[in-house]
């Protein structure tokens, strides 16, 4: 069987060619709805070079091992199946010129296990799911491309990066991999051999001074996940304590250093607004109530050494990230794909939120911005109330979403967690990276979640 897909893109061959050689590249064309865990990967498309990975497939985890041949840069490249799910897979990407960009022809041929059951039973689906995968490539790579080219006048950075195995870490580092960035990590494991790594211990305070010396930008997106737990008095204590050690840590550090970063981003949350109903809130807005603005005042307040050694530093009060592979969205899925999926409560609360793709370029938009420093909400120009959210997403799924969540229930599975993340109300709205000259590449949730789920319309 075949399978055939073109990409025009407006850049030039080499330039398109070298996107594919970073490693972070693979990460990228991954459909934003399979959860893939990359094990092992070389740092080439060199014939040889081998990538391997794991998949769901059903209650499994599935293997594929794939090995790259026919290098010929920047012509094409080709790739073959050594181990996975198909009977034989040979994957052929050539890169065509044409009116000063390229074409990216991809042409698959394979053939499914099981013989002719095989194709009766597997041959559509297959089908299907090669054209959901290659539409979200051409997408992914398309919008990576044009990011990257807002600032390819700039010299490459050298960025560290703390929370780089993190949802929005992960995104990120392929991202700016791409862009031909020198990327190095700040683990709390020891480090592996022939990495870009750094070992760092922030709950004992420990961090090299000489090891962090030279970066161009440095990224903290680290800190223990808000919603992976039910909030006990020592969970909350570890939410808190895990953003502000590290923060503080890294802040005093860099400020320390005779040879500082130009820029110092740190995540933060929505979270500092707190409960706040139907008021539209802008980076100029007071800070709210309760434990999470509380956490969120601490976390930025422990960048002050930063700021205070002149270094420029950003704050980036983060919303709701559609992503299908983690966070609020991947934990609606499931009740929203059996009909389930309708309003928390009377679904009056406003949900602000922001496409991955938009969190990842908004980032990137603010540390390559010399003229960025403070406060920045990243959210959509569009926030919902939730109840239209969930009809929104009922809507891509096309399932029915009235069935209504009381609070209770979700006190009784999540705790006060739950129904803190689910029923506080946050109209937040972008006003200064808007000012800031970024563009927005999702401003409806529909187009948003379409993407994350690979539920276009034709």
């Amino acid at each position: 069987m075949k399978f055939e897909h073109d990409t025009q893109i407006d850049s030039p061959r080499p330039e398109v060619f070298n996107w594919f050689e970073h490693k972070g590249s693979f990460r990228r064309l991954m459909p934003p709805w399979e959860v893939a865990e990359e094990v092992r990967a070389d740092d080439t498309l060199e014939d040889g070079a081998q990538r391997v990975f794991r998949f769901p497939l059903g209650p499994v985890k599935m293997t594929w091992v794939a090995e790259h041949l026919g290098y010929q840069p920047p012509e094409k490249f080709e790739d073959v199946m050594r181990k996975g799910p198909f009977s034989s897979w040979h994957h052929v990407h050539r890169f065509i010129e044409k009116d000063g960009g390229t074409i990216v022809h991809d042409e698959v041929d394979y053939r499914l296990p099981m013989g002719i059951l095989g194709r009766i039973f597997g041959s559509r689906n297959v089908k299907n799911r090669l054209t959901r995968m290659f539409r979200a490539r051409e997408l992914r790579l398309i919008r990576d491309l044009q990011r990257h080219s807002d600032f390819r006048h700039l010299p490459r950075k050298k960025i560290l990066l703390a929370g780089a195995s993190g949802l929005i870490g992960r995104q990120l580092t392929a991202f700016l991999d791409t862009g031909g960035h020198e990327i190095w990590r700040l683990v709390r494991r020891p480090i592996r051999e022939n990495t870009n790594e750094i070992q760092w211990d922030p709950a004992n305070a420990k961090l090299e001074e000489e090891a962090i010396e030279g970066f161009d930008i440095v990224i903290h997106l680290g800190g223990a996940g808000i919603g992976d737990k039910r909030w006990s008095k020592s969970r909350k204590e570890l939410i808190k304590e895990s953003r502000v050690q590290s923060t503080t840590l890294l802040a005093k550090t860099l400020a320390s250093l005779k040879y500082k970063p130009s820029v110092f981003l740190v995540a933060s949350a929505i979270g500092w607004y707190g409960n706040r109903g139907d008021e539209i809130l802008t980076e100029k807005s007071s800070v709210g109530d309760g434990f999470l603005p509380e956490t969120c005042v601490a976390w930025e307040a422990s960048a002050d050494a930063s700021r205070d050694a002149g270094i420029r530093t950003i704050h980036a009060r983060t919303g709701i990230v559609l992503d299908a592979c983690g966070g609020a969205l991947a934990k609606m899925l499931l009740p929203a794909k059996m009909g389930a999926g309708g309003p928390i409560g009377f679904g009056k609360q406003w949900f602000s939120w922001i496409s991955m793709d938009d969190e990842i370029y908004a980032l990137h938009h603010l540390i390559m911005s010399d003229d960025t420093e403070g406060v920045y909400n990243i959210t959509s120009t569009e926030p919902l109330r939730q109840k239209d959210f969930a009809k929104t997403l009922g809507r891509v799924l096309w399932r029915p979403a009235f069935m209504p969540t009381p609070p209770l229930a979700i006190w009784f599975l999540y705790g006060s967690m739950g129904v803190s993340l689910t029923t506080e109300s946050q109209r937040v709205m972008p006003n200064r990276l808007i000012e800031s000259g970024y563009r927005f590449q999702h401003r409806r949730a529909e187009d948003a979640l379409r993407d994350a789920l690979g539920k276009w319309r034709d």
